[in-house]
């Protein structure tokens, strides 16, 4: 086998176990990283909505507190404010959704599925908890899905939840009186939920580390280059050099030009040697002659 092909296969067979190796740890951080960053756009998201809450509630609702008795407005409802600035923000984001999901909700809307149920069941059960990040099965595939809890923290909220006779009329004509009631005070009642399907960060990571791969496998392309060359012009050719010298002398041809020493690296060192050796040789032979 050539020295310049037993290089190659063993600088290849150390690459590829190189590569194999940073291709399974780099791309496992790179998903965990691309589902904290999804997560971090949620949890920006989630802070959207709640401000779209607070403002509702703190300044469009005590203006048109009057009319809710004569016309409800839907627009007054902190939950509805926030559902509905979200569904603008999906124009830019249309792989996230979200969900006030209520266990017992006035607009049927916002009732809760059975997983949503689940979180908002856990978050009721410990009420220390924050925040909740998790996967969930959909028929589309995984899901990631961020949910904080909605905590009854304002009495002004009972006004509309807490028994039907103490809600504006107009509401409950609107959506009756078996449901929204029976809220109260430091309960939670729901969970903001934030969804996007696995496949959003996967994909991130997936064209980060395709870009890496590329760049790896680039490098040693380029790298494989450069290591023959050097070989070839530094090693192989002095060498062959050497050979074809040897043979003609060996072959009683004495016109023979002798090896050109450049610098004095190993091979220059060895080719010093080999022009003594024949240099000897043709000595000896002289006087044998």
């Amino acid at each position: 086998m050539h020295l310049l092909l037993k290089v190659n296969l063993s600088l290849a067979a150390v690459f590829c176990a190189g590569l194999t190796v940073t291709g399974l740890i780099s791309k496992n951080v790179l998903q965990e990283n691309a589902k904290r960053e999804v997560m971090s756009h949620a949890s920006l998201m989630m802070e959207a909505a709640l401000a779209a809450r607070s403002y509702t509630s703190a300044e469009i609702k005590p203006l048109l507190e009057a009319r809710l008795h004569k016309e409800f407005l839907p627009q007054t409802v902190p939950s509805y404010a926030a559902t509905q600035s979200f569904s603008r923000m999906q124009a830019a984001f249309k792989e996230y959704s979200y969900k006030e999901a209520t266990l017992n909700p006035t607009n049927p809307r916002d009732r809760v599925v059975e997983w949503e149920a689940d979180v908002v069941r856990n978050l009721r059960d410990h009420p220390d908890l924050k925040e909740v990040v998790g996967e969930r099965a959909t028929p589309t595939g995984q899901s990631l899905f961020l949910a904080r809890p909605i905590r009854i923290r304002d009495a002004q909220c009972l006004a509309c939840h807490s028994v039907p006779s103490a809600a504006p009329t107009s509401m409950r004509a609107l959506y009756g009186d078996a449901n929204g009631f029976g809220w109260k005070l430091g309960e939670t009642v729901g969970s903001q939920i934030v969804s996007v399907p696995l496949a959003v960060p996967m994909a991130q990571a997936d064209r980060v580390f395709n870009v890496i791969m590329t760049g790896m496998v680039a490098t040693f392309a380029g790298l494989l280059l450069v290591v023959n060359l050097v070989i070839y012009r530094f090693i192989l050719r002095p060498m062959r050099r050497i050979t074809r010298i040897a043979d003609a002398v060996s072959a009683g041809k004495a016109e023979v030009e002798p090896f050109d020493i450049r610098g004095n690296d190993d091979i220059a060192v060895l080719g010093n040697a080999f022009n003594r050796m024949r240099r000897s040789l043709e000595k000896a032979m002289a006087m044998l002659g």
